[in-house]
């Protein structure tokens, strides 16, 4: 009884995690088809704001308050470059390329969130890690030729896909110091509503395009803000809160994998060979990074805490 106490924690965090996963993977889908109505901005602020209502209904009847001071920096920062820049660019990116191929290339993000915390909290960079990044860009470098046959477009969303990666990496080392201080609800909340805000020059193209799109684009904006976004994106924060940002990263491994099945199921797109190799690359290289020598595992990466290593058995 006592074991199973001591791991409902580390149980319900993994089960916040898969509920994530497979809610942002389901996300790239349906991105791909409300694109087809709604520009990104206009999507993007659909669906931050449809997310941010959800949320706001659920932090009234919660009754958390305000988040405290020290939260806000990093609510602001995950806010503007996860929730606002991160959503704008990915659809932007989807209309270019097939949904699998963005999820290969958003992937990266992991990565990133490695190397932001080397430089930016000073964390060892160990010659896996750089070896790592080098396989990953390798993939990244490989899915852009692929595409190249498409025209200019598709190398624009590679670009693009890849601007969302940086955002998204961004967004999560800024959010880890938030959860210190706030509750999961108050920091996706809020990060939601900032997104929002900064996304409100696009009302305009929302209100037209709202008008004349067809009803299942307008479904699939509303999915988009409820599920991954209120609800995977508190979910995220929940499990991100009792465990580290490198360790949560690796959980969106599954993500391209999923989404691949997903856009074949949905839409019938699958990405081509030589994509999948380049994706492929961008995942070995994730693995290498976050491979450890000498029988070792680091254990904390993540922003806001100081990396320890534990031996392994």
């Amino acid at each position: 009884m006592m074991n199973a106490t001591r791991n409902r924690p580390e149980v319900l965090a993994t089960g916040a995690a898969v509920v994530t996963v497979l809610l942002w993977a389901s996300a790239f889908v349906a991105i791909r088809r409300a694109g087809e109505a709604y520009s990104p901005g206009a999507l993007a602020l659909g669906r931050l704001a449809s997310g941010a209502l959800a949320l706001g209904v659920i932090w009234a009847i919660r009754r958390e308050g305000l988040p405290p001071r020290e939260a806000w920096r990093g609510i602001l920062l995950s806010g503007v470059l996860w929730f606002g820049f991160y959503m704008v660019v990915l659809n932007w990116g989807e209309q270019q390329v097939d949904a699998g191929t963005a999820a290969l290339v958003v992937n990266v993000g992991p990565l990133l969130i490695a190397l932001l915390g080397t430089r930016l909290l000073g964390d060892p960079m160990p010659p896996r890690l750089l070896a790592g990044m080098a396989v990953s860009f390798a993939g990244a470098v490989t899915v852009g030729l692929s595409m190249s046959g498409g025209g200019g477009n598709s190398l624009l969303g590679v670009v693009l896909c890849l601007l969302a990666a940086v955002a998204y990496a961004g967004g999560v080392v800024a959010q880890k110091p938030a959860l210190g201080h706030g509750s999961p609800l108050q920091v996706t909340t809020f990060g939601c509503l900032v997104g929002a805000v900064g996304c409100l020059p696009f009302a305009g193209q929302l209100v037209h395009q709202a008008a004349h799109a067809p009803l299942p684009a307008t479904l699939d904006m509303l999915y988009l803000g409820v599920f991954p976004t209120a609800l995977a994106f508190t979910t995220w924060a929940y499990a991100l809160a009792r465990s580290t940002a490198s360790r949560m990263g690796a959980t969106t491994y599954a993500v391209p994998g999923l989404v691949v099945l997903m856009s074949w199921l949905v839409l019938g797109e699958v990405p081509g060979v030589l994509t999948l190799a380049g994706g492929v690359l961008c995942l070995a290289g994730v693995a290498v990074s976050r491979s450890q020598a000498g029988g070792s595992r680091v254990v904390r990466v993540a922003a806001g805490e100081r990396p320890r290593s534990e031996k392994a058995g």
